[in-house]
């Protein structure tokens, strides 16, 4: 492990893997640096690969007041210390999290996402308009198993019994670790998540390559998000992974992104 220091001072913990070109992997709500692991070996075969605990997270440190451009600057000293461009993956939030750095002028030269969890038509409900709010209110006084538990149930679908019975479950332990970036995603997120189309204009200082990565056997709003970003502009192009849910499977996934970091092709 080893750390860098982001513009306001926060050290952010990464970790490096292989050699050749660089890649940053940037990890969705509750993820640490860990569980791109398995992803990052793969890529290691042909690339530089960094992986680092999001602020907050892991080993990294915070600060007092979030901001989106905070963790875009954390990108971009990622960045510099691998040479001053790279290549970038996001999964989930960190999909949306990596379209605003690149928007906001982060020197990415190529960018890859999977299931940006965008929520653009009916076919589930939106989130509550006072979602961030209540998940800061939760967070702020401690109450991290219910940050989790409305997390699961506003923004990922699960029916309530689903989410009670995941309580008792070893892994519970570890999203509470992190609930209280919870509300970070929500506001990386924006409105996205508010069941009305993408912006045409939304991420238009956009113009590197992009592929945008999605199942076809997950929640349905997935997909449909994936396509409705995949058509905002003639540099984004959509690729569907068959049989593939929200967690896709790392050996899948690599030989895509490798293809498309090493030449741009999608297969």
């Amino acid at each position: 492990m080893d750390k860098v220091f982001s513009a306001d001072g926060t050290t952010i913990a990464f970790e490096q893997h292989g050699s050749g070109p660089a890649v940053v992997l940037v990890g969705g709500a509750f993820m640490t640096r860990g569980d791109s692991a398995g992803l990052a070996g793969l890529l290691s075969e042909h690339f530089t690969v960094i992986t680092y605990d999001r602020r907050g997270r892991g080993d990294s440190g915070d600060s007092p007041e979030y901001d989106v451009q905070r963790e875009v600057e954390d990108l971009d000293a990622l960045i510099r210390r691998v040479g001053g461009e790279a290549m970038v993956f996001g999964m989930s939030s960190g999909a949306v999290l990596a379209l605003e750095a690149v928007a906001r002028g982060s020197a990415v030269s190529r960018l890859a996402v999977y299931e940006p969890p965008f929520i653009t038509d009916d076919s589930r409900p939106p989130l509550p308009v006072d979602y961030v709010a209540h998940l800061t209110e939760l967070v702020g006084r401690g109450a991290y198993g219910d940050a989790v538990a409305y997390f699961m149930s506003a923004a990922v679908g699960m029916p309530a019994e689903a989410v009670a019975g995941m309580r008792q479950a070893p892994f519970w332990a570890g999203m509470e670790a992190t609930a209280h970036t919870l509300p970070y995603d929500g506001q990386v997120m924006g409105d996205t998540m508010s069941g009305r189309p993408l912006l045409a204009d939304r991420w238009q200082s956009v113009t590197v390559p992009v592929l945008v990565g999605s199942g076809d056997a997950g929640a349905p709003q997935m997909l449909t998000g994936a396509r409705e970003l995949a058509a905002l502009a003639d540099n984004f192009a959509l690729h569907v992974f068959p049989g593939q849910e929200h967690n896709i499977a790392p050996e899948l996934l690599a030989p895509v992104l490798t293809g498309f970091f090493t030449t741009g092709e999608q297969a």
